[in-house]
């Protein structure tokens, strides 16, 4: 009887190996790396390429993936126990040995709460994935309009030296004819100067903007020659309430939500806990002394006097309270940042346009009058060093506010995980 009970013990030994799922592998082998044009780079290029290649979105990737396992573990039962126990080792022939077979019950719905907890943690953990995209995307879109924008000082830095240069020869000319004093030419040299400074500082500015686009691929070296896109042509926005109704789908705003289901389904998990958990047994004792086997069977349970989980009971409804006023805190945060990223794209939009349709052109002809003036003799160099700065001053202003209207863009996409 002993014989079959230990072969029956091995069985079920044999049987749970067999049937239970095989455990993953772990692969380091390295991914081929994408391939990032040596030419022209557009916004759609530099989205596939940190979408595929980004380590954190990667690592999120993961995370995600590893949830399943919190799922898996949830299901599993509890292990057979097998106990083997000999009384007298010195002497076989009074020797008793009882060989045993437990198996522990769960009882109060422990393991479907287990599961449903973690399920929702699964849910959560895709909400985050996609959270980690969201993010991704709203840096990549933004570093690709800082090197357009960077793009654009660089060429009106350019332009402004060679405006420099040419008030300088200008000058230069009337004062060897000795029609300005030698400090109109030293005046426009240095204006010159400091547009040439203002250039080389433009160009370190693109090429960091440029590595900053290609880290997020993971190329601390960009390969592209120039990002290719209309930066002065501003799309338009949703409406208020397509933003608002958009907000109830971000990842941020499910994952919340969740998250309070997680809570709440944690309270079931800690209140199953509750209810001891049943440990049947089975087995049989050689007497080597009488010579026989004696079948015996036993039930075990422990008695909840004390201990009945309501600590950790108490602790999973507060957590869950804390879900609740979390998720509405963040509601609120991400429907205010969402209407300052609007008012700011709606305020640099209209800077942006205006700056276009009024300031620049006046700017531009008043500095052609003044240079024409000063070429003249009518007007002097300092009404064309205002005119210069000034035009130059409303030239940056409207690439700041392009800049501005495409931050607050890749903020809104960030906030609502839209694509």
């Amino acid at each position: 009887m002993r014989s079959a009970l230990v072969l029956f013990a091995a069985a079920a030994i044999l049987w749970s190996a067999a049937s239970a799922q095989p455990l993953p592998s772990y692969s380091a082998a390295p991914t081929a790396p994408p391939t990032e044009p040596a030419t022209s780079l557009t916004l759609n290029q530099a989205l596939t390429l940190a979408l595929d290649a980004n380590y954190t979105l990667s690592s999120a990737r993961y995370a995600a993936d590893s949830s399943q396992g919190v799922v898996l573990q949830a299901g599993v039962r509890p292990n057979p126990i097998l106990d083997i126990e000999v009384e007298d080792t010195s002497r076989k022939a009074s020797r008793t040995t009882t060989t045993k077979l437990s198996l522990p019950i769960e009882l109060g719905g422990k393991r479907d709460a287990r599961i449903a907890s973690a399920e929702l943690t699964r849910d959560i953990a895709g909400q985050q994935l996609l959270q980690a995209r969201a993010d991704v995307r709203s840096q990549t879109v933004a570093a690709f309009f800082d090197v357009l924008i960077a793009q654009e000082q660089v060429a009106l830095s350019t332009k402004t030296v060679e405006i420099a240069g040419d008030a300088y020869r200008i000058a230069d000319r009337r004062v060897e004819a000795g029609k300005v004093p030698p400090l109109e030419a030293d005046r426009a040299q240095v204006e010159l100067a400091n547009a040439e400074l203002e250039k080389s500082q433009a160009a370190s500015s693109l090429e960091l903007a440029r590595r900053t686009l290609s880290a997020l691929w993971g190329n601390p070296s960009p390969q592209f020659t120039q990002a290719q896109g209309e930066v002065a042509v501003l799309p338009a926005r949703p409406g208020l309430d397509d933003l608002a109704a958009a907000l109830e789908r971000s990842p941020y705003i499910q994952a919340a939500r969740l998250e309070q289901d997680r809570a709440r389904a944690q309270i079931d998990v800690e209140r199953s806990k509750r209810y001891p958990d049943l440990t049947v047994s089975a087995g049989v004792i050689r007497n080597n002394e009488l010579d026989r086997n004696q079948m015996m069977v036993g039930v075990s349970i422990p008695l909840p006097f004390f201990d009945r989980n309501q600590g950790n009971v108490y602790e999973a409804s507060m957590l869950a309270y804390k879900s609740r006023d979390d998720y509405r805190a963040l509601k609120i945060r991400l429907q205010t940042q969402l209407q300052q990223s609007a008012s700011q794209f709606d305020m640099a939009k209209s800077t942006s346009a205006r700056l276009a349709s009024d300031i620049l052109p006046k700017a531009e002809t008043a500095f052609e009058r003044a240079k024409k003036g000063f070429e003249a003799g009518k007007f002097g160099f300092t009404e064309v060093l205002d005119a210069q700065r000034t035009l130059f001053q409303a030239r940056v202003r409207h690439l700041s506010a392009l800049s501005d209207a495409y931050q607050a863009l890749a903020q809104i996409d960030r906030i609502l995980g839209s694509d």
